[in-house]
């Protein structure tokens, strides 16, 4: 009890100190310091200046995503920062280039695809459409606990092909408490619900190329090489991936947590319905509609996303169901984040440390037909620990670098597999926020983790090498 009130006392005093800045700068320094013995070493091999500039950098911002010392979003910018000064300036390379490739990210198309399915989520969540989707579930499959569960998981899957993950299970968790707390959190189905509906999210998210960052990093990084995947070319992998893995892994639960001969009420469930103005609603069904028909018929009349993403950014605002203080609070982190990582996959690529990197992957015992794999297993592994979106922009440079096909069929491999990490509540926020119920335990995730970390890599290496057959 001495000990446990010590700790306790420990703790506020440090609250109250505000000495949360000595962990995170000791932590930034640690990490500086690392990245800089390791540069050191590299440096030996000779491979010049510009070369390990970029493995410096590449070397702290995956220290800084592990360690999280500074923000995700910050780590993003930095590596642009750093980046601008290291090419544009003297100081660190004595033979200056051009940085107009690593801020051009900020542009990118993918910023701009996600932009736009920012504005679609915000104004979904705005009139309550998200509540719709859920009472259509409902409604749609009764109360038989096993077809609940998978309407649940699919509509939770759906929904965050064009909403943010990180919303959609906010959402779905919230919505399904009640009957979780009338069950008891100790009841098998309360915890197939709580583990569920986040991996659902998660993996439903594969579906679009706006359903996962990862999905929209190696997208963007193919478009640098010359290699332009559309809209509905994503989707003929991404969907069917996404709801197959959503459907085997209820088929999991159901097994894993004997849930078909429970009873459950779902009037527990049931909310009153908000008044919605019918102008906004009908304005925002139109935009989603009008702005994924235009995604989903690009090959058609040639419009490319990035054009097609603006489209929802003005009606939503003409219409003023989307006001200043709601595109103040969208996540601008995100794009940040991403823009980073892209900027860093630029200059690994740019730099030929990717092609340094591959060579001494190449010298492994190990066929070329299998990289692929390796880079899925590894993916989903670091993702578990780390952003999902971080482990997708270290890996996706280094699997474009791969011949072809395998540099086509690779990063999406990667993409599909880093958005495969469940085994932990921090692994994504989508099992943060079940977690953060209080009526799920950690030890509640590893199954089904494990069995993502298994399953995900083999269906995205089968789903992508076949899909890859059709594009090519």
């Amino acid at each position: 009890m001495y000990d446990s009130d010590s700790r306790r006392a420990a703790f506020k005093w440090y609250r109250k100190l505000k000495l949360n800045w000595v962990f995170t700068t000791s932590t930034f320094l640690g990490n500086f310091l690392l990245a800089l013995i390791i540069t050191l070493i590299f440096s030996e091999l000779g491979h010049g200046e510009s070369v390990d500039f970029v493995f410096f950098i590449t070397v702290l911002a995956i220290g800084l995503w592990i360690t999280e010392a500074i923000p995700p979003f910050a780590v993003g910018i930095f590596i642009i920062a750093m980046l601008s000064f290291g090419f544009g300036t003297d100081f660190v390379i004595k033979e200056t280039a051009p940085v107009d490739r690593f801020l051009g990210t900020w542009t990118s198309n993918v910023i701009w695809l996600l932009l736009g399915g920012f504005f679609l989520a915000k104004a979904m969540s705005i009139v309550h459409l998200d509540r719709a989707l859920f009472r259509f579930t409902l409604n749609r499959f009764g109360d038989r606990p096993d077809k609940l569960l998978l309407g649940l998981m699919l509509t939770t899957a759906l929904g965050s092909m064009v909403m943010s993950n990180t919303a959609t299970t906010a959402m779905m968790v919230s919505s399904v408490v009640p009957l979780v707390l009338i069950l008891g959190k100790e009841a098998s189905y309360s915890k197939a619900l709580l583990i569920g509906i986040p991996a659902a999210a998660s993996v439903g998210g594969i579906g679009t190329i706006i359903g996962s960052t990862p999905n929209a990093i190696a997208v963007g990084a193919l478009q640098e090489v010359g290699i332009q995947i559309t809209f509905v070319e994503w989707m003929m992998v991404g969907f069917p991936v996404g709801i197959i893995l959503v459907y085997m892994f209820w088929r999991f639960l159901k097994k894993f947590h004997k849930i078909e001969n429970v009873e459950i009420d779902i009037s527990a469930l049931k909310q009153e319905q908000k008044k919605i103005d019918p102008f906004k609603k009908n304005a925002v069904i139109f935009t989603l509609f009008a702005t994924i028909l235009l995604w989903v018929t690009e090959p058609l009349h040639g419009v490319p996303v990035a054009a097609t993403s603006a489209l929802p950014m003005v009606l939503l605002t003409l219409t003023q169901v989307i006001t200043a203080e709601h595109v103040r609070a969208l996540p601008w982190d995100t794009l940040m984040l991403v823009a980073g990582g892209l900027g860093m996959g630029i200059a690994i690529v740019d730099v030929g440390l990717a092609d340094i990197i591959m060579q001494a992957i190449y010298k492994l015992p190990f066929p070329i037909f299998v990289l692929p794999a390796l880079f899925a297993f590894i993916g989903v592994l670091l993702s578990n620990v780390m952003s999902n979106t971080a482990a997708a922009s270290i890996l996706v440079p280094l699997a474009i670098a791969l011949p072809m096909p395998y540099g086509l069929a690779a990063p999406v491999i990667v993409a599909i597999a880093c958005s495969c990490s469940l085994l932990l509540p921090v692994s994504t926020p989508s099992n943060a926020i079940s977690f953060g119920t209080g009526l799920v335990e950690q030890k509640d995730f590893r199954p089904g983790g494990f069995y993502f970390i298994i399953a995900g890599p083999l269906a995205a290496i089968v789903s992508v090498l076949l899909w890859v057959l059709f594009y090519m």
